[in-house]
C-alpha cells in the first residue's frame, strides 16, 4: 500500500497550480545581490525626519555633503509611493537633467533600502519630473571599505576577571595612619 501526504495525494488527483512569471519589459530589472560579502556599515535614512520629499533645490545635496558614505552602508528611502519614487540612475547627465529613462534601478515601495555596494558617486532621482527639478533628486559619494584601525600597543586579551580589576585597583588606596 502505497500512503500520500495531504499534498501530495492533492497533487496526484489533479489539484495542482501553475505559475508563469514573466519579467514586464516597461519595469527596469533591480540591480543583482553583491556577489562579494560587504561588512555592515551604518543606515542612513535620507532627509533623515523629513524623508524623501520636495524641500528646496539644495536640502539633499547639503544632507549628502554632512555625511561621510563608505561601501556597505545603506540608504533608506521614506515617501509616500502613490505620489513619488525613486530611481538609481548612472550618471551626471542624467542627474542634472532629471532623466529617468535609463534607471540602474527603481524603487517604489515608500520605504527602500539601498546598499552602497561600490565606491564611487551614486544618484538617485525621483521620475516625477517637476519633483526632480524642484530638487528631489540625491547625489552620494561613496568612499572605499573602511580600514580596521588596530592598537598594537593594547594586549589582545585581558585576563582579570571584574572582581580581580577591583580588587587591583582597591589596592591601591592603602590604608595610611592619621597624624
Amino acid at each position: 500500500m502505497v500512503s500520500f501526504t495531504s499534498n501530495q495525494a492533492q497533487c496526484v488527483l489533479g489539484q495542482k497550480l501553475e505559475v508563469l512569471v514573466v519579467h514586464d519589459p516597461l519595469s527596469p530589472v533591480p540591480p543583482p545581490t553583491p556577489s562579494k560579502n560587504l561588512p555592515l556599515g551604518n543606515t542612513y535614512k535620507v532627509g533623515e525626519s523629513k524623508g524623501w520629499n520636495v524641500y528646496d533645490s539644495y536640502f539633499y545635496n547639503t544632507w549628502s555633503e554632512e555625511k561621510q558614505f563608505n561601501v556597505g552602508d545603506s540608504l533608506i528611502f521614506e515617501y509616500a509611493n502613490d505620489a513619488n519614487d525613486v530611481y538609481e540612475i548612472s550618471g551626471d547627465l542624467e542627474f542634472m537633467t532629471c532623466d529617468p529613462t535609463s534607471p540602474v534601478a527603481v524603487h517604489k515601495t515608500g520605504h527602500d533600502l539601498v546598499r552602497l555596494t561600490e565606491p564611487g558617486v551614486h544618484y538617485f532621482i525621483t521620475s516625477n519630473s517637476g519633483d526632480c527639478e524642484a530638487g528631489l533628486k540625491l547625489r552620494v559619494m561613496v568612499g572605499p571599505v573602511p580600514k580596521a584601525v588596530t592598537y598594537p600597543n593594547f594586549p589582545k586579551k585581558v585576563d582579570l576577571s571584574a572582581m580581580e580589576r577591583l580588587n587591583n585597583w582597591l589596592k591601591t588606596f592603602k590604608h595610611q595612619p592619621q597624624h
